[in-house]
């Protein structure tokens, strides 16, 4: 594998072909042209990897692609126009009418509606497990199952499974293993050594990073990307824009640092909040408290910054006055950039009796961004003092 130096600042751009730009050429056309009818034939029969349209084959975006790849430790990438668009062409692609999947309980919620509202009306059945323990993806298995889907960890309560496990679970079973690494990143996570087929990401969080492009990215062998190329991403066209490969590309540059920062600072927050009287319970991969906290360190290189606390209040107002007296965090969903965020729960709930299992009421998720982390922990516990 290439540096990951490398990767990030100089794989794939060929300078000497683009005048020697610094930044990449953005290719900002819908259309390529031809000298001869032989060309334009030749071309468009080796779409997957020559320029013909845009929708197919970009150059800016085939810069993104391979970066991507390289940074999952993967042959080949498709990059999509939405991280929703990223897990519904990897799941549409490898099943059919009859088929059966296997997901982890509390995947991503546009995930969850993937299965149980649209696959689910052209009779693709979905059984949601707990993912923690791998005999219950053995008993959930039917004759008719064709993948098996896991989110480690998942980006509310950050659940992980045994990765290792699940692919060879997969393999003995001859199913199509996908996971969405989204929390991780490529940078702290790689799921392809591990054995898995498909990897998903919402690109719009780490590997973008800067909160002006929403996009989506799908990693594998060539011979699975071609064929998702070929069927289900041709026919439903869910490109990305050569501007924003553009800015993704340039958001890759800082992800090591970005990353690196937002993980660090959570790791100190996470360590000074997690006795702190108004914290009900503290939610983060690595925190000492996880009873999983030896299966995600023997998986990710590192935590990323993101986790979630249980407020210790009597009711939805004491969330709503932590959530509102922030100084320094935005209200808002997404992460992965640049600005710090919390996203209470409780925002989700159209009625005062919102009740969850799965999503507690007093559940608030809190991204670390890139300032200082002195000057988060002191807006954090001012705010819980509110509460």
């Amino acid at each position: 594998m290439e540096h990951l130096s490398e990767i990030l600042n100089s794989l794939g751009e060929n300078r000497e072909q683009y005048y020697n730009a610094v930044s990449p050429v953005i290719a900002q056309t819908t259309n390529f042209s031809f000298a001869t009818v032989a060309e334009m034939r030749q071309s468009l029969q080796t779409e997957f990897e020559q320029p013909f349209y845009t929708r197919g084959f970009n150059p800016t975006v085939a810069i993104l692609r391979e970066k991507i790849a390289a940074l999952e430790n993967t042959e080949d990438a498709l990059v999509c126009s939405s991280g929703s668009a990223a897990v519904a062409i990897a799941v549409i692609g490898n099943v059919k009418a009859g088929d059966h999947i296997i997901c982890v309980h509390k995947p991503y919620s546009w995930t969850t509606k993937l299965l149980n509202n649209l696959l689910a009306r052209f009779n693709v059945t979905s059984t949601f497990i707990d993912g923690s323990d791998i005999s219950n993806f053995e008993k959930a298995l039917q004759p008719n199952t064709k993948m098996v889907f896991i989110e480690s960890p998942n980006s509310m309560t950050f659940e992980v499974q045994d990765i290792r496990a699940v692919a060879a679970f997969a393999k003995r079973n001859n199913l199509i293993s996908v996971i969405d690494n989204s929390y991780s990143s490529p940078l702290f996570q790689q799921p392809a050594t591990m054995g898995i087929d498909l990897i998903v990401h919402s690109a719009t969080k780490y590997l973008n990073g800067h909160s002006d492009v929403v996009a989506g990215v799908i990693c594998g062998s060539k011979n699975h990307i071609q064929q998702l190329f070929a069927n289900d991403w041709m026919t439903l066209g869910p490109s990305i824009s050569p501007h924003d490969a553009w800015l993704l590309i340039r958001g890759l540059r800082t992800l090591e640092l970005r990353a690196n920062q937002s993980a660090n600072s959570a790791e100190m927050i996470v360590s000074a909040l997690e006795n702190h009287p108004k914290i009900e319970k503290m939610l983060w991969p690595f925190s000492n408290h996880n009873p999983q906290l030896d299966l995600a360190k023997s998986q990710m290189s590192k935590c990323a910054g993101m986790f979630s606390i249980a407020i210790k209040t009597e009711d939805i107002k004491g969330v709503e006055r932590f959530c509102d007296a922030l100084k320094h965090f935005l209200i808002a969903c997404s992460w992965g950039s640049y600005e710090s965020l919390v996203f209470p729960v409780c925002g989700l709930a159209t009625t005062p009796s919102y009740n969850n299992p799965h999503l507690p009421w007093n559940l608030v998720r809190v991204y670390i961004g890139l300032e200082h982390a002195d000057l988060l922990l002191a807006d954090l516990k001012q705010a819980l003092e509110r509460v």
